[in-house]
């Protein structure tokens, strides 16, 4: 990715490793423009090079850690509402006829699922109550939400007009939606505590969605928790590979959290979702145990 000025505006030129990403990621933008400002302008295609607009040089990311608790959290608010926002807008289009189910085949869902037996490296096993089929069932969700994937704080920018965009809709996909939020609330380097999170989606939940909010917040903690565990398993493997990193080199190159501080952030909301549903209530105590290891590790 590199950016380039032309005249009063700057442009954002894209290629991926895959070119079929970047035209669908083309595509998905120009579908959702007529219907929401919270995404990229696409300004032209050329072979297998995206030229969109540039949505701004300060990154949530960043941006966030700037900012006391109060304005943390309206921040998030902002980011949530455009969420809901570009959700919404994909609903105004034929995305949901023309992009892929994402997480559709009984093997993604077990593996994601089954990822808590990573949980045992920290605590004394998964207890017998936890139901994994019933996990399993419902993470079956059918292809009903067109959804961003991978909303990073990291992969969202402040404009010069101080509106919260988001960029990278190269994943982009279908399903039930509230996978967005998980991956922003589970982002081990987002600082807000996890029940602030869960009152600002309370705040900007879209009504006109077509779900019951209860069972929207009830299948987003699910999700949360296994998406937590799931960041968990990644930091493991880059501890492996490559030992602790400083908080500074990671927030810099937009890195997995590969700080025994941001592991325990992932534990502080894997402990706080899991508990909201009688599904995963069970992994609560294997999160606030993992905690206490990676503050143990902190503390060195």
């Amino acid at each position: 990715m590199a950016d380039g000025n032309f005249d009063d505006r700057t442009a954002i030129a894209t290629l991926r490793k895959n070119f079929r990403r970047t035209h669908l990621e083309a595509y998905v933008l120009e579908q959702l423009a007529p219907h929401c400002d919270d995404i990229p302008r696409v300004l032209g295609v050329n072979e297998d090079v995206l030229f969109q607009s540039d949505t701004g040089d300060i990154r949530l990311s960043t941006e966030v850690l700037e900012h006391k608790t109060g304005d943390q959290v309206e921040l998030a608010a902002e980011a949530c509402a455009a969420i809901f926002r570009i959700h919404a807008a994909g609903r105004k289009t034929d995305l949901g006829d023309k992009l892929p189910h994402m997480g559709a085949n009984r093997d993604w869902i077990m593996n994601l699922v089954g990822s808590v037996d990573a949980l045992q490296n920290y605590s004394m096993g998964i207890s017998s109550k936890f139901d994994f089929v019933a996990v399993a069932e419902r993470m079956e969700q059918p292809g009903r939400q067109f959804l961003k994937w991978d909303c990073r704080a990291g992969n969202a920018a402040i404009g010069d007009d101080g509106f919260v965009r988001w960029f990278d809709f190269e994943y982009a996909g279908l399903r039930h939606g509230a996978e967005d939020f998980a991956w922003l609330i589970a982002d081990e380097t987002w600082p807000i505590a996890p029940d602030k999170m869960a009152d600002v989606m309370i705040e900007t939940f879209d009504r006109g969605s077509g779900y019951d909010i209860e069972d929207y917040l009830d299948y987003l903690s699910v999700y949360t928790t296994l998406h937590a565990v799931q960041r968990l398993k990644l930091i493991q493997k880059q501890v492996q590979k490559r030992g602790w990193l400083s908080k500074a080199r990671v927030v810099k190159y937009d890195d997995a959290g590969v700080h025994p501080d941001y592991a325990r952030q992932l534990c502080k909301v894997g402990a706080y979702y899991a508990e909201q549903s009688k599904l995963t209530k069970p992994l609560v105590r294997n999160f606030e145990t993992a905690g206490r290891v990676f503050r143990a590790i902190a503390k060195g």
